[in-house]
């Protein structure tokens, strides 16, 4: 395997893993409910939605960065400004939807970690 597709799988799988760190720190450790306001009542949010959400997250960047090599002049950097920016507009998720001041620092913090490892993983490539 070379190591451009290795240094995207472990990027890809990185972060994840880095997430389900700071769930675990915050969580079973530190006491930290991860309560999230849905529809009509509240949910909580488990190491299996952290996981597989994070997971998801690199895929799609990773798909997205794959177009704009075949595609654009200046892939990495369109794909900096993207990544960036959707992980800016991911923030607005914890802050209006978490149910308490703790759950909210936890979920921007997950989104922190798991967007600075993609973004600075994949970009690179």
């Amino acid at each position: 395997m070379n190591t451009s597709i290795t240094r995207l799988l472990l990027t890809v799988f990185g972060a994840p893993a880095a997430a389900l760190a700071v769930w675990a720190l915050a969580v079973p450790l530190a006491g930290t409910t991860l309560t999230v306001r849905t529809g009509g009542g509240t949910s909580t949010v488990g190491p299996v939605p952290v996981a597989v959400a994070s997971l998801l997250a690199g895929l799609a960047g990773w798909a997205l960065l794959a177009v704009l090599e075949r595609s654009a002049t200046r892939p990495r950097r369109i794909w900096t400004i993207t990544a960036v920016t959707v992980l800016a507009l991911s923030l607005t998720g914890p802050l209006t939807g978490a149910a308490g001041a703790g759950a909210a620092l936890v979920l921007v913090l997950l989104h922190l970690v798991v967007g600075s490892v993609l973004v600075l993983g994949l970009a690179r490539r």
